[in-house]
């Protein structure tokens, strides 16, 4: 084969199961052959070969269909360079931005405008944008679905943000049959409204009683109502951050059944459980939250058995003091993890120590989030997909240091923890990472 850019040759390399020694040919930033064995594409005349150690393995680039990037408007709380920064750092070459936690909320065919605008030549890795459902945008899903957004995101709960209110059962239910008409697909933050009022607010530095405040049951009644409104209207539909392992068995009836909805889970919920989390530490607060570890098993469960396609990172910062770092009050602190840079070597860890391989990650981080969104170019170490590679050294261990993140704020759960899985380099479209932000924003249409 003549006229390829680069051969990446890789002891091991994930293309289509476990780790297996193949030649990739890169040219124009697609993969345009993939050969079994070292000794491929050897007379292929690239301009550049590149050659990896058995130390190492080559893995598709991640990506993570969940990040809050809140830029514009939240900036210092993050934004686009350096979380994509971040995401470089850790293995990661695609990103789905959230609608909300910025300025604008991602609602109307002006505000996607204007997020688009303010990412233009600043990220270093590609970039798509979700928009949001709320109570009073219907008439804008078709203009923002015809604009390229990757899929329309709702909440069943309250966002604490006026400008991005939740909706109730019954409108999300008309969305979502709007959608079906679209094929578009629905996202949902599956927690009940009227579960969370009936619970005992906690505002105390007692970790098990903001717990007992979230209790299953918020997730478990709204997912329900996930999987009913899916059935009933045939849309597509995916319930985000599945923290509840019963919310898993609900899912896997609603596959077995045929209703088309799918569920992710996130790195925080699957490496830490409730009985290790110190009081008074709010960097622990997610919503929904963190919970025991018998719960925590089943959701390994349902990634093992497929209930659960995609691990994500709900990438969701904040300062210092919106976490009450001072007061440890786990009622009043904003609930969300910061991860980005971390995601791959927390999940690989936490994986390896429960038999799962390599290939296993690679799908629920990479595979499984490119195919939700349908990208036809990402996810996967094949031709006719873009060139993006991370190279990992899984058995290669490292000290979580904050300050050594590039998140804007560095606070993060897993401070002094011992990871495993060091991400070497990341290429986007057959090129490295580097300074300069090559990043492009992505339009569902044609990723």
């Amino acid at each position: 084969m003549s006229g390829l850019d680069l051969v990446m040759r890789a002891e091991r390399a994930v293309v289509d199961g476990a780790p297996a020694p193949y030649s990739i040919g890169v040219a124009g930033g697609r993969v345009v052959a993939v050969e079994p064995g070292l000794d491929a594409l050897a007379d292929s005349g690239a301009a550049r070969h590149a050659q990896l150690g058995s130390d190492v393995v080559l893995l598709p680039g991640l990506v993570d269909t969940h990040v809050h990037l809140q830029d514009p408007g939240n900036t210092e709380w993050e934004d686009f360079e350096s979380a994509t920064r971040a995401a470089a750092a850790g293995g990661i070459t695609t990103l789905v931005d959230m609608p909300l936690d910025s300025v604008p909320v991602t609602v109307s065919l002006d505000a996607l405008e204007v997020k688009r605008s303010r990412a233009r030549g600043r990220v270093r890795v590609d970039v798509g944008f979700w928009a949001g459902v709320t109570p009073t945008n219907l008439a804008e899903l078709v203009g923002l679905h015809d604009a390229g957004v990757m899929g329309f995101k709702c909440f069943l709960a309250n966002t604490g943000l006026p400008e991005f209110p939740p909706v109730d059962v019954a409108q999300m239910r008309s969305a979502m049959a709007e959608l079906a008409r679209l094929d578009a697909l629905l996202i949902v933050h599956a927690e009940d409204a009227g579960e969370i009022d009936r619970q005992p607010e906690a505002s105390t530095r007692r970790y098990l009683d903001f717990l007992a405040s979230r209790p299953k049951q918020i997730e478990n009644v709204a997912v329900t109502a996930v999987i009913d409104a899916a059935l009933e209207t045939g849309g597509r539909a995916h319930v985000l951050h599945l923290s509840s392992g019963d919310g898993v068995s609900l899912l896997a009836a609603a596959r077995r059944a045929g209703v088309p909805v799918t569920a992710e889970t996130c790195p925080h919920y699957l490496a830490l459980t409730a009985e290790e989390v110190p009081d008074g530490a709010t960097e622990f607060k997610t919503a929904p939250p963190i919970r025991e570890a018998a719960n925590n098993q089943r959701l390994w469960d349902g990634l093992a058995d497929g209930t659960i396609g995609l691990v994500v990172s709900d990438h969701s910062p904040c300062t210092p003091d919106m976490k009450h770092v001072h007061s440890g009050d786990f009622g009043g602190a904003f609930g969300g993890s910061a991860s980005l840079q971390l995601t791959l070597p927390i999940v690989w860890t936490a994986a390896r120590n429960r038999g799962f391989g390599i290939e296993d990650v690679a799908r629920w981080m990479s595979t499984g989030p490119a195919g939700l969104t349908r990208m036809r170019h990402k996810g996967r170490i094949a031709v006719g997909y873009d060139a993006d590679f991370c190279v990992l050294a899984p058995e290669e261990t490292f000290v979580v240091d904050p300050d050594r993140l590039h998140h804007k704020q560095p606070l993060t759960a897993f401070a002094g923890r011992t990871l495993a899985g060091v991400v070497r380099q990341t290429w986007l479209r057959g090129e490295p990472v580097g300074d300069t932000p090559r990043g492009e924003l992505l339009d569902r249409r044609t990723a």
